[in-house]
């Protein structure tokens, strides 16, 4: 009979090491195992992922924890989407919103609908959109006949802040957190990790270990030399520099991405200070210039110096390798330009508990849970590189670079079938769904050359009434909300939207 798993060692802290000791420590600790995490305060973590996507609302109701409370501990604001300033070209914006646009028509894609005629704006079709440009917010309605019932949201939060919040739930849930910095890993006669050595001769021991030590990998590289996949061929970002400024308004609900001549800028609106950074390729770009682009573009003051970080964009050639499981940016590094950092940790988490090991680690459960997080990260790989070869811009040598590149073949067929009639057809696993693709398809300036035939068949009037019907409808509902500054001072108007 084969020993279960009783002994689980979580490798660094920082916001996946939290995120992964909290769901361990809930699922399984003290009953069926211990939950240890390992991390040294002289380390620092990288603690830029301060913007999120809407399945971190379904994570932190799995834990239990109230909205009000993470908002408050971590500084929060709610987030509905991305800005996407000068990306198709010089001069262009559009938005990215989380939700839908409109509603499905006869079983066809409300953007057929809507391309076939082109009545205003898709984002006047968005709620969330139009939310979001009129700085209001209001929590998702349980009644499905409300607009309400249609937001969908995300939170912005101070990453530092949200790794303690969890800490402290894990630690009450029976984790274990030990202090010290680790030197050595010693392996067993099957090549698995059996314990990790600190460097003041401590020893901890386990059967399994996840290993949330960054961009060194400590066990799933250094110790295992799993090796790397590299994708700087298509995402050619390697640097970023990052730097918090003071507030001088009231926060916005939604990230902004603004594009410059060799990467883009992030910022992210906090109740106690705005995010910004820089994210770039060295090749065009030294490190000064991109930090001076950066101070340039803040709204407010700088709270603290400008710093740097380097990368390769990819993943390890696996996820899991014996009896280690590599999270965050030990597992791989898709830059943040739509937030899916934390959203990568979340679900290695949760495929990791939905195929969790007994002491055999049978290769049928390894395979495919490498599987299921390669398709994961390819999947949002072929979405951002999708923003960068979609463009427009040929005034610097990065976008001739990009807009001119080869893609992988999966992004152009997607491209090429969307350009013929608009069409998307998607995988039912995929996380960015029709209305993502056809924001930045269509915010970039990929319009379809013929509308789609089914579409263009129906009722042109009886169309042209009820797109006109939502209109009215989304601009009564954002008109109803109260503002995203008001909502975040009074948590507790949870039913506001009933």
């Amino acid at each position: 009979m084969v020993n279960s798993i009783r002994q689980v060692v979580v490798i660094g802290g920082g916001t996946a090491g939290w995120m992964a000791a909290a769901v361990l420590a809930q699922q399984l600790a003290p009953n069926q195992c211990t939950v240890t995490l390992v991390e040294s305060a002289e380390i620092g973590t990288v603690g830029v992922g301060e913007a999120t996507i809407p399945p971190i609302m379904q994570f932190n109701r799995l834990l239990g924890i109230d909205e009000d409370d993470l908002i408050q501990a971590t500084g929060g604001t709610y987030k509905l989407g991305i800005e996407f300033r000068d990306w198709g070209a010089i001069g262009d914006a559009y938005f990215h919103p989380f939700g839908h646009y409109g509603a499905d028509l006869n079983g066809i894609p409300f953007h057929l609908h809507w391309l076939c005629n082109r009545p205003g704006s898709l984002g006047d079709y968005s709620l969330v959109a139009q939310a979001a440009y009129a700085r209001r917010f209001v929590r998702t309605s349980d009644d499905p006949k409300h607009v309400h019932s249609r937001m969908a949201y995300a939170l912005h939060f101070d990453a530092v802040r949200y790794a303690k919040f969890l800490s402290d739930h894990a630690i009450a849930n029976g984790a274990t957190r030990i202090e010290g910095r680790i030197v050595d890993a010693v392996r067993d006669e099957r090549g698995h990790v059996s314990a990790v050595r600190l460097a003041d001769g401590r020893s901890v021991a386990g059967d399994l270990f996840i290993d949330c030590s960054g961009f060194r990998g400590l066990l799933i590289e250094e110790a295992l030399q799993t090796g790397y996949v590299d994708w700087s061929h298509w995402l050619p970002m390697d640097r970023a520099v990052a730097v918090p400024s003071v507030p001088v308004s009231a926060p916005d609900p939604f990230t902004r991405s603004t594009a410059g001549r060799a990467g883009w800028r992030w910022r992210i609106p906090l109740q106690h200070r705005v995010g910004n950074g820089h994210v770039y390729c060295s090749r065009y770009i030294s490190d000064d210039e991109a930090t001076a682009e950066l101070l340039a573009g803040l709204d407010g003051e700088a709270l603290a110096e400008p710093r740097q970080l380097r990368f390769t964009t990819g993943r390890r050639a696996a996820f899991w390798n014996g009896n280690v499981v590599a999270l965050g940016l030990a597992a791989g590094f898709v830059e943040p330009l739509e937030s899916t950092s934390i959203h990568l940790v979340q679900r290695g988490i949760v495929t990791l508990m939905s195929l969790f090991p007994d002491g055999g680690f049978d290769a049928a459960t390894t395979t495919e849970y490498n599987r299921l997080m390669t398709r994961e990260f390819e999947a949002v790989r072929d979405f951002i590189i999708l923003h960068y070869h979609l463009t427009r811009r040929d005034d610097s040598l990065l976008w001739n670079h990009v807009r001119t590149m080869d893609v992988p073949d999966t992004l152009k067929a997607r491209m090429e079938l969307f350009a013929a009639h608009g069409r998307l057809m998607l995988d039912p696993h995929e996380l960015f769904r029709e209305p993502s693709w056809t924001a930045v398809l269509l915010g970039q300036g990929l319009w379809p050359r013929r509308p789609d035939p089914i579409a263009a068949a129906q009722d042109d009037v009886r169309r042209a009434e009820t797109l006109w019907r939502m209109k009215d409808l989304i601009g009564r509902g954002v008109s109803a909300m109260p503002s995203h500054a008001t909502f975040l001072n009074h948590p507790s108007r949870k039913d506001t939207s009933r």
